[in-house]
């Protein structure tokens, strides 16, 4: 239901497209955005950063697609957010030394930090990757086929993506399983040996 609520703004703008034209399916877009930080503020009372990036994103290009009734603008929207994400992503890694990717994730799984290293650096090339993709698209192909990217495209490589993502971390995760049984069973044969010893 996350997954569908998250689109909710995409796929309004393409139902709204093959109804009317981008520049309607561009003003339901933003309204849609809009509408959907309201009802999670409603709900949990605290707006995601990422809600809020996306939002301020499509009201200025949006908005720059109306105002100028200049499709150029809209089309360059998910490019300047996929890159946003690619340039955080990696400035914290290597200017703070924070690696977000492991500070959203590491609570849910415990990986080496190598793999913690590799996992932000494949988010920045997929979010870089991403946004080049959709440039292709959008000023090499009529819009309508942009549109139709755009919803189902974007969204079928980030599942792709996040697919490959979840079978590469399955091994390293398997290996740390591995790993702590081995350790397990050294501290219990430890712990049984001084138990042996001190009954002698």
């Amino acid at each position: 239901m996350k997954f569908l609520f998250d689109l909710f703004p995409v796929i309004l703008f393409f139902v709204t497209f093959k109804l009317y034209d981008i520049f309607v399916a561009t003003a339901v877009a933003i309204a849609a955005s809009i509408l959907q930080i309201i009802w999670v503020w409603l709900r949990h009372h605290q707006i995601d950063k990422m809600m809020w990036i996306n939002l301020m994103i499509i009201i200025v290009f949006g908005g720059a697609t109306l105002a100028l009734q200049d499709e150029t603008f809209i089309k360059w929207k998910p490019t300047v957010l996929y890159w946003f994400f690619a340039i955080i992503l990696l400035v914290s890694d290597v200017a703070f030394k924070k690696n977000l990717i492991r500070a959203m994730m590491e609570k849910q799984m415990a990986l080496p930090l190598p793999i913690w290293k590799k996992l932000n650096t494949s988010w920045v090339i997929f979010f870089a990757t991403m946004g080049l993709i959709n440039l292709y698209v959008a000023f090499n192909f009529p819009v309508d086929t942009w549109v139709t990217f755009k919803l189902f495209g974007s969204t079928g490589l980030m599942l792709v993506f996040i697919v490959g993502q979840i079978l590469a971390l399955g091994k390293h995760l398997k290996e740390n399983s591995t790993e702590l049984t081995v350790d397990s069973q050294d501290v219990n044969n430890s712990e049984k040996n001084i138990s042996e010893k001190g009954e002698k």
